[in-house]
Protein backbone atom coordinates (compact mmCIF):
# COMPACT_ATOMS: atom_id res chain seq x y z
CA UNK A 1 0.00 0.00 0.00
CA UNK A 2 1.33 3.37 -0.87
CA UNK A 3 1.08 6.27 1.72
CA UNK A 4 1.43 9.84 0.94
CA UNK A 5 2.95 12.32 3.25
CA UNK A 6 -0.13 13.30 5.23
CA UNK A 7 -0.26 16.53 6.89
CA UNK A 8 0.63 16.69 10.45
CA UNK A 9 1.76 20.19 10.74
CA UNK A 10 -0.88 20.84 13.45
CA UNK A 11 -0.29 17.94 15.91
CA UNK A 12 2.97 18.40 16.13
CA UNK A 13 2.94 21.85 16.19
CA UNK A 14 0.09 22.47 18.89
CA UNK A 15 -0.73 19.02 20.16
CA UNK A 16 0.89 18.32 23.17
CA UNK A 17 3.88 15.87 23.21
CA UNK A 18 2.01 13.07 25.31
CA UNK A 19 -0.04 12.03 22.55
CA UNK A 20 1.09 8.36 21.43
CA UNK A 21 -1.09 6.02 19.08
CA UNK A 22 -1.01 8.71 16.35
CA UNK A 23 3.03 8.23 16.63
CA UNK A 24 2.24 4.76 15.34
CA UNK A 25 -0.21 5.33 13.48
CA UNK A 26 0.84 8.55 11.12
CA UNK A 27 -1.88 8.79 9.24
CA UNK A 28 -4.94 11.42 9.46
CA UNK A 29 -7.98 9.17 9.90
CA UNK A 30 -11.33 10.86 8.37
CA UNK A 31 -14.03 7.90 8.08
CA UNK A 32 -14.76 4.27 9.87
CA UNK A 33 -17.28 1.89 9.52
CA UNK A 34 -17.35 -1.67 10.84
CA UNK A 35 -13.46 -3.15 11.18
CA UNK A 36 -12.15 -0.46 8.34
CA UNK A 37 -11.04 2.80 8.83
CA UNK A 38 -10.06 4.97 6.26
CA UNK A 39 -7.43 7.66 6.47
CA UNK A 40 -8.72 11.21 4.15
CA UNK A 41 -6.74 9.71 1.06
CA UNK A 42 -9.10 7.14 0.95
CA UNK A 43 -6.55 4.45 2.32
CA UNK A 44 -8.51 1.65 4.25
CA UNK A 45 -7.19 -0.19 7.66
CA UNK A 46 -8.38 -3.36 9.07
CA UNK A 47 -8.64 -2.63 12.72
CA UNK A 48 -8.09 -4.99 15.24
CA UNK A 49 -7.83 -2.57 18.06
CA UNK A 50 -10.96 -1.60 18.42
CA UNK A 51 -10.84 1.67 20.29
CA UNK A 52 -9.04 -0.34 23.05
CA UNK A 53 -11.66 -2.35 23.06
CA UNK A 54 -14.21 0.25 23.20
CA UNK A 55 -15.97 -0.59 19.90
CA UNK A 56 -16.87 -3.85 20.46
CA UNK A 57 -19.53 -3.76 17.86
CA UNK A 58 -17.62 -2.20 15.40
CA UNK A 59 -17.44 1.30 13.95
CA UNK A 60 -20.56 3.17 13.77
CA UNK A 61 -22.23 0.41 13.75
CA UNK A 62 -25.65 1.14 11.82
CA UNK A 63 -28.24 0.01 14.25
CA UNK A 64 -26.79 1.68 17.48
CA UNK A 65 -25.95 4.92 15.25
CA UNK A 66 -30.05 5.35 14.37
CA UNK A 67 -30.93 4.91 17.42
CA UNK A 68 -28.41 8.15 18.54
CA UNK A 69 -29.61 10.16 15.62
CA UNK A 70 -33.49 8.89 16.43
CA UNK A 71 -32.56 10.26 20.20
CA UNK A 72 -30.82 13.65 19.54
CA UNK A 73 -33.27 14.51 16.08
CA UNK A 74 -36.47 14.57 18.55
CA UNK A 75 -33.95 16.66 20.98
CA UNK A 76 -33.33 14.01 24.11
CA UNK A 77 -31.14 15.37 27.07
CA UNK A 78 -27.67 15.05 26.46
CA UNK A 79 -26.44 15.95 29.56
CA UNK A 80 -28.06 15.25 33.02
CA UNK A 81 -25.49 14.49 35.96
CA UNK A 82 -27.69 12.28 37.60
CA UNK A 83 -30.89 13.51 36.92
CA UNK A 84 -33.73 10.81 36.28
CA UNK A 85 -34.08 10.76 32.34
CA UNK A 86 -35.85 8.33 30.21
CA UNK A 87 -32.90 7.18 28.10
CA UNK A 88 -31.14 6.36 31.65
CA UNK A 89 -34.66 4.91 32.98
CA UNK A 90 -34.54 2.71 29.76
CA UNK A 91 -31.04 1.69 30.01
CA UNK A 92 -31.35 0.64 33.62
CA UNK A 93 -34.42 -1.67 33.13
CA UNK A 94 -32.30 -2.92 29.76
CA UNK A 95 -29.50 -3.62 32.25
CA UNK A 96 -31.17 -5.12 34.54
CA UNK A 97 -33.44 -7.24 32.35
CA UNK A 98 -30.78 -8.88 29.66
CA UNK A 99 -27.62 -8.96 32.01
CA UNK A 100 -28.15 -8.72 35.63
CA UNK A 101 -30.98 -11.17 36.35
CA UNK A 102 -30.24 -13.49 33.81
CA UNK A 103 -27.11 -13.86 35.88
CA UNK A 104 -28.34 -13.83 39.43
CA UNK A 105 -26.53 -11.08 39.78
CA UNK A 106 -27.96 -8.25 42.63
CA UNK A 107 -25.93 -5.84 41.85
CA UNK A 108 -26.54 -2.27 42.21
CA UNK A 109 -25.42 0.34 39.61
CA UNK A 110 -23.77 3.35 39.97
CA UNK A 111 -22.76 6.45 37.42
CA UNK A 112 -19.00 7.02 38.76
CA UNK A 113 -18.36 9.19 35.56
CA UNK A 114 -17.26 8.68 32.06
CA UNK A 115 -14.08 6.99 31.99
CA UNK A 116 -12.74 3.82 33.54
CA UNK A 117 -10.53 4.74 35.68
CA UNK A 118 -13.48 6.80 37.30
CA UNK A 119 -14.68 3.44 37.87
CA UNK A 120 -11.69 2.17 39.68
CA UNK A 121 -11.63 5.09 41.83
CA UNK A 122 -15.25 4.73 42.97
CA UNK A 123 -14.50 1.11 43.59
CA UNK A 124 -11.49 1.52 45.75
CA UNK A 125 -13.40 4.33 47.87
CA UNK A 126 -16.44 2.29 48.61
CA UNK A 127 -14.32 -0.97 49.85
CA UNK A 128 -12.40 1.38 52.16
CA UNK A 129 -15.61 2.87 53.64
CA UNK A 130 -17.42 -0.24 53.63
CA UNK A 131 -14.01 -1.82 55.69
CA UNK A 132 -12.73 0.95 57.36
CA UNK A 133 -9.41 -0.25 56.06
CA UNK A 134 -6.91 1.97 53.58
CA UNK A 135 -4.68 -0.87 51.93
CA UNK A 136 -5.75 -2.40 48.69
CA UNK A 137 -4.41 -5.58 47.12
CA UNK A 138 -3.26 -5.75 43.11
CA UNK A 139 -1.07 -7.95 41.09
CA UNK A 140 1.56 -8.10 39.07
CA UNK A 141 0.99 -6.51 35.31
CA UNK A 142 -1.56 -5.02 36.23
CA UNK A 143 -3.40 -1.96 34.44
CA UNK A 144 -6.46 0.16 36.61
CA UNK A 145 -6.07 3.66 35.03
CA UNK A 146 -4.54 6.74 35.20
CA UNK A 147 -5.62 8.53 37.87
CA UNK A 148 -3.60 8.42 40.94
CA UNK A 149 -5.55 5.77 42.96
CA UNK A 150 -5.77 3.66 39.96
CA UNK A 151 -2.19 4.42 39.83
CA UNK A 152 -1.21 2.85 43.09
CA UNK A 153 -2.97 -0.36 41.83
CA UNK A 154 -0.70 -0.63 38.52
CA UNK A 155 2.04 -2.40 38.14
CA UNK A 156 3.65 -0.51 35.09
CA UNK A 157 6.96 1.23 36.24
CA UNK A 158 6.59 3.89 33.39
CA UNK A 159 2.75 4.93 33.99
CA UNK A 160 3.26 5.15 37.89
CA UNK A 161 6.29 7.09 36.99
CA UNK A 162 4.02 9.84 35.52
CA UNK A 163 2.19 10.56 38.70
CA UNK A 164 5.10 12.32 40.47
CA UNK A 165 3.96 11.66 44.07
CA UNK A 166 4.40 8.16 46.28
CA UNK A 167 1.85 6.27 45.11
CA UNK A 168 0.33 4.37 48.45
CA UNK A 169 -1.78 2.04 50.46
CA UNK A 170 -1.36 -0.20 47.17
CA UNK A 171 0.66 -3.69 47.79
CA UNK A 172 1.30 -5.88 44.21
CA UNK A 173 1.15 -9.62 44.37
CA UNK A 174 1.95 -12.26 41.83
CA UNK A 175 -0.35 -12.70 39.24
CA UNK A 176 -1.19 -16.41 38.17
CA UNK A 177 1.68 -18.20 36.62
CA UNK A 178 4.07 -15.46 37.65
CA UNK A 179 6.18 -18.02 39.23
CA UNK A 180 5.92 -19.88 35.87
CA UNK A 181 3.84 -22.67 38.24
CA UNK A 182 6.88 -23.13 40.89
CA UNK A 183 4.93 -21.69 43.87
CA UNK A 184 1.66 -22.66 44.69
CA UNK A 185 -1.06 -20.38 44.51
CA UNK A 186 -1.75 -17.16 47.22
CA UNK A 187 1.58 -19.24 49.41
CA UNK A 188 3.09 -15.72 49.80
CA UNK A 189 -0.37 -13.28 49.61
CA UNK A 190 -1.68 -15.64 52.40
CA UNK A 191 1.30 -16.17 54.70
CA UNK A 192 1.64 -11.93 54.77
CA UNK A 193 -2.12 -12.00 55.82
CA UNK A 194 -1.31 -14.21 58.44
CA UNK A 195 1.67 -13.46 60.08
CA UNK A 196 1.44 -10.63 62.51
CA UNK A 197 4.98 -9.49 61.57
CA UNK A 198 4.38 -9.36 58.09
CA UNK A 199 4.32 -5.20 57.94
CA UNK A 200 1.05 -5.88 55.93
CA UNK A 201 -1.72 -3.62 56.93
CA UNK A 202 -5.16 -5.62 56.50
CA UNK A 203 -6.31 -4.92 52.93
CA UNK A 204 -9.91 -3.71 52.63
CA UNK A 205 -9.71 -5.04 48.92
CA UNK A 206 -8.25 -7.20 46.44
CA UNK A 207 -8.40 -5.59 42.89
CA UNK A 208 -7.73 -8.13 39.28
CA UNK A 209 -8.06 -8.26 35.54
CA UNK A 210 -9.17 -11.55 34.15
CA UNK A 211 -7.00 -11.27 31.55
CA UNK A 212 -4.36 -8.74 31.91
CA UNK A 213 -4.59 -6.33 28.41
CA UNK A 214 -2.13 -4.03 28.77
CA UNK A 215 0.11 -6.52 31.19
CA UNK A 216 0.22 -8.16 28.31
CA UNK A 217 -2.37 -10.45 27.73
CA UNK A 218 -2.22 -12.81 30.50
CA UNK A 219 -5.42 -14.66 31.11
CA UNK A 220 -6.03 -16.34 34.99
CA UNK A 221 -6.97 -19.66 35.61
CA UNK A 222 -10.69 -20.21 36.20
CA UNK A 223 -9.52 -22.16 39.20
CA UNK A 224 -7.04 -19.44 40.16
CA UNK A 225 -9.79 -17.11 40.31
CA UNK A 226 -11.66 -19.07 42.50
CA UNK A 227 -9.33 -19.73 45.19
CA UNK A 228 -8.68 -15.73 44.98
CA UNK A 229 -12.58 -15.21 45.86
CA UNK A 230 -12.35 -17.92 48.56
CA UNK A 231 -9.06 -16.67 50.03
CA UNK A 232 -11.34 -12.90 50.12
CA UNK A 233 -13.92 -14.62 51.56
CA UNK A 234 -11.83 -16.26 54.37
CA UNK A 235 -9.81 -13.04 54.76
CA UNK A 236 -12.74 -10.73 54.93
CA UNK A 237 -11.47 -8.77 52.03
CA UNK A 238 -13.70 -7.77 48.81
CA UNK A 239 -13.05 -8.65 45.45
CA UNK A 240 -13.23 -6.43 42.73
CA UNK A 241 -13.01 -7.42 39.46
CA UNK A 242 -11.90 -4.76 36.62
CA UNK A 243 -13.59 -5.72 33.47
CA UNK A 244 -13.28 -2.38 31.45
CA UNK A 245 -11.43 -3.91 28.61
CA UNK A 246 -12.55 -7.54 29.46
CA UNK A 247 -16.18 -6.83 30.10
CA UNK A 248 -19.06 -6.74 27.50
CA UNK A 249 -18.45 -10.17 25.92
CA UNK A 250 -14.71 -9.35 25.11
CA UNK A 251 -13.90 -12.61 26.68
CA UNK A 252 -17.17 -14.75 25.24
CA UNK A 253 -19.46 -14.41 28.41
CA UNK A 254 -21.04 -10.22 29.06
CA UNK A 255 -18.67 -10.79 32.34
CA UNK A 256 -15.33 -11.66 32.15
CA UNK A 257 -15.35 -13.77 35.76
CA UNK A 258 -18.47 -15.51 34.62
CA UNK A 259 -16.37 -18.52 33.23
CA UNK A 260 -14.95 -18.81 36.52
CA UNK A 261 -18.22 -19.26 38.38
CA UNK A 262 -17.40 -15.99 40.74
CA UNK A 263 -19.33 -13.29 41.73
CA UNK A 264 -17.18 -10.59 42.39
CA UNK A 265 -18.64 -8.10 45.48
CA UNK A 266 -17.76 -5.22 43.13
CA UNK A 267 -17.25 -4.97 39.17
CA UNK A 268 -15.97 -1.94 37.05
CA UNK A 269 -17.48 -1.73 33.69
CA UNK A 270 -16.72 0.71 30.91
CA UNK A 271 -15.17 1.17 27.50
CA UNK A 272 -17.40 -0.43 25.17
CA UNK A 273 -20.31 -0.57 27.60
CA UNK A 274 -22.06 2.56 25.39
CA UNK A 275 -21.42 0.69 22.56
CA UNK A 276 -20.68 3.08 20.26
CA UNK A 277 -17.35 4.73 21.42
CA UNK A 278 -19.08 7.38 24.09
CA UNK A 279 -17.57 8.09 27.27
CA UNK A 280 -19.57 6.06 29.64
CA UNK A 281 -18.29 3.49 32.92
CA UNK A 282 -20.30 1.77 35.68
CA UNK A 283 -19.55 0.58 39.18
CA UNK A 284 -21.12 -2.16 40.28
CA UNK A 285 -21.71 -3.41 43.87
CA UNK A 286 -23.40 -5.89 45.94
CA UNK A 287 -26.47 -4.00 46.91
CA UNK A 288 -25.56 -4.12 51.39
CA UNK A 289 -22.47 -2.83 50.12
CA UNK A 290 -24.03 0.32 49.03
CA UNK A 291 -23.56 2.90 52.44
CA UNK A 292 -22.78 5.95 49.56
CA UNK A 293 -24.14 9.21 50.83
CA UNK A 294 -25.81 11.17 48.75
CA UNK A 295 -23.33 13.23 46.55
CA UNK A 296 -20.34 11.52 48.25
CA UNK A 297 -19.21 10.31 45.25
CA UNK A 298 -20.04 12.63 41.72
CA UNK A 299 -19.11 14.05 38.60
CA UNK A 300 -20.15 16.33 35.86
CA UNK A 301 -20.41 13.85 32.95
CA UNK A 302 -21.58 10.89 34.75
CA UNK A 303 -25.10 11.47 32.71
CA UNK A 304 -24.24 10.94 29.62
CA UNK A 305 -27.52 10.16 28.07
CA UNK A 306 -26.14 9.58 24.48
CA UNK A 307 -24.27 6.91 25.52
CA UNK A 308 -26.83 5.47 27.42
CA UNK A 309 -29.19 5.17 24.22
CA UNK A 310 -26.58 3.51 22.52
CA UNK A 311 -25.69 1.04 25.46
CA UNK A 312 -29.24 0.22 25.23
CA UNK A 313 -29.89 -0.24 21.45
CA UNK A 314 -26.52 -2.46 22.22
CA UNK A 315 -27.60 -4.92 24.95
CA UNK A 316 -30.80 -5.40 22.87
CA UNK A 317 -29.29 -6.24 19.94
CA UNK A 318 -26.41 -8.40 20.83
CA UNK A 319 -27.52 -9.61 24.36
CA UNK A 320 -31.11 -10.65 24.17
CA UNK A 321 -30.20 -14.10 23.24
CA UNK A 322 -26.52 -13.62 25.02
CA UNK A 323 -25.87 -17.63 24.25
CA UNK A 324 -25.35 -16.50 20.29
CA UNK A 325 -22.77 -13.28 20.82
CA UNK A 326 -20.90 -16.23 23.18
CA UNK A 327 -20.60 -18.80 20.76
CA UNK A 328 -20.17 -16.48 18.03
CA UNK A 329 -16.99 -14.93 19.82
CA UNK A 330 -15.76 -17.55 21.08
CA UNK A 331 -15.62 -19.58 17.12
CA UNK A 332 -13.78 -16.28 15.88
CA UNK A 333 -11.09 -16.26 18.64
CA UNK A 334 -10.87 -20.61 17.69
CA UNK A 335 -10.23 -18.95 14.64
CA UNK A 336 -7.84 -16.63 15.74
CA UNK A 337 -5.94 -19.23 18.00
CA UNK A 338 -5.52 -21.39 15.06
CA UNK A 339 -3.75 -17.94 12.47
CA UNK A 340 -1.80 -17.88 15.82
CA UNK A 341 -0.71 -21.34 15.83
CA UNK A 342 0.51 -21.18 12.19
CA UNK A 343 2.20 -18.06 12.35
CA UNK A 344 4.31 -19.92 15.54
CA UNK A 345 5.01 -22.95 13.99
CA UNK A 346 6.29 -20.89 11.42
CA UNK A 347 8.33 -19.02 13.38
CA UNK A 348 9.39 -20.96 16.46
CA UNK A 349 12.74 -19.84 16.83
CA UNK A 350 11.54 -16.25 17.39
CA UNK A 351 7.98 -16.53 19.23
CA UNK A 352 8.07 -17.55 22.87
CA UNK A 353 3.89 -18.02 23.25
CA UNK A 354 0.36 -16.90 22.29
CA UNK A 355 -2.30 -16.75 24.34
CA UNK A 356 -5.92 -15.48 25.21
CA UNK A 357 -9.26 -16.00 25.48
CA UNK A 358 -12.73 -15.05 23.36
CA UNK A 359 -11.06 -12.04 21.22
CA UNK A 360 -8.38 -10.79 22.92
CA UNK A 361 -4.86 -12.33 21.92
CA UNK A 362 -1.39 -11.84 22.46
CA UNK A 363 1.73 -12.93 20.60
CA UNK A 364 5.07 -12.74 22.60
CA UNK A 365 8.48 -12.58 20.98
CA UNK A 366 11.89 -13.32 22.31
CA UNK A 367 13.40 -10.13 21.54
CA UNK A 368 11.49 -7.38 23.16
CA UNK A 369 11.49 -5.26 19.99
CA UNK A 370 10.16 -6.77 17.72
CA UNK A 371 6.36 -6.78 18.89
CA UNK A 372 7.02 -2.61 17.81
CA UNK A 373 8.41 -3.43 14.48
CA UNK A 374 5.59 -6.09 13.66
CA UNK A 375 2.84 -3.47 14.28
CA UNK A 376 4.92 -0.91 12.06
CA UNK A 377 4.99 -3.14 9.55
CA UNK A 378 1.22 -4.11 9.75
CA UNK A 379 0.42 -0.56 9.95
CA UNK A 380 2.36 0.02 6.47
CA UNK A 381 0.30 -3.07 4.99
CA UNK A 382 -3.43 -1.86 6.29
CA UNK A 383 -3.60 -3.63 9.49
CA UNK A 384 -4.15 -1.56 12.87
CA UNK A 385 -2.57 -3.57 16.24
CA UNK A 386 -0.90 -2.40 19.29
CA UNK A 387 1.32 -3.64 21.44
CA UNK A 388 1.52 -4.50 25.32
CA UNK A 389 3.35 -5.99 28.09
CA UNK A 390 5.55 -4.38 30.81
CA UNK A 391 8.36 -3.57 27.68
CA UNK A 392 6.09 -3.83 24.69
CA UNK A 393 7.20 -7.22 23.62
CA UNK A 394 3.20 -8.96 23.34
CA UNK A 395 1.01 -8.30 20.07
CA UNK A 396 -2.02 -7.40 20.83
CA UNK A 397 -5.02 -8.24 18.89
CA UNK A 398 -8.09 -7.17 19.53
CA UNK A 399 -10.70 -7.16 17.05
CA UNK A 400 -14.23 -5.92 17.15
CA UNK A 401 -16.95 -9.08 18.20
CA UNK A 402 -18.59 -8.48 14.72
CA UNK A 403 -15.52 -8.92 12.91
CA UNK A 404 -16.20 -11.20 9.95
CA UNK A 405 -14.36 -14.47 9.09
CA UNK A 406 -13.13 -13.32 6.13
CA UNK A 407 -12.08 -10.18 7.67
CA UNK A 408 -10.15 -12.35 10.54
CA UNK A 409 -8.61 -14.76 7.78
CA UNK A 410 -7.66 -11.56 6.23
CA UNK A 411 -5.92 -9.89 9.30
CA UNK A 412 -4.16 -13.14 10.10
CA UNK A 413 -2.79 -13.05 7.08
CA UNK A 414 -1.41 -9.80 6.73
CA UNK A 415 -0.18 -10.28 10.58
CA UNK A 416 1.64 -12.98 9.35
CA UNK A 417 3.76 -10.97 6.75
CA UNK A 418 4.94 -8.86 9.03
CA UNK A 419 6.02 -11.14 11.40
CA UNK A 420 7.97 -12.58 8.44
CA UNK A 421 9.24 -9.24 6.75
CA UNK A 422 10.50 -8.39 10.86
CA UNK A 423 12.06 -11.41 10.90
Amino acid sequence: MTITQPDLSVFETVESEVRSYCRGWPTVFDRAQGSRLYDEDGHAYLDFFAGAGSLNYGHNNPVLKRALIDYLSRDGITHGLDMSTTAKRSFLQTFQDLVLRPRDLPYKVMFPGPTGTNAVESALKLARKVKGREAIVSFTNAFHGMSLGSLAVTGNAFKRAGAGIPLVHGTPMPFDNYFDGRVPDFLWFERLLEDQGSGLNKPAAVIVETVQGEGGINVARPEWLRALKELCERQDMLLIVDDIQMGCGRTGAFFSFEEAGITPDIVTVSKSISGYGLPMSLCLFKPELDLWEPGEHNGTFRGNNPAFVTATAALETYWTDGSAMEKQTRARGEQVEQGLIAITEENLADVKEYRGRGLVWGLEFHAKDRASRIARRAFELGLLIETSGPEGEVVKLLPALTVTPEELDEGLSVLARAVRETA
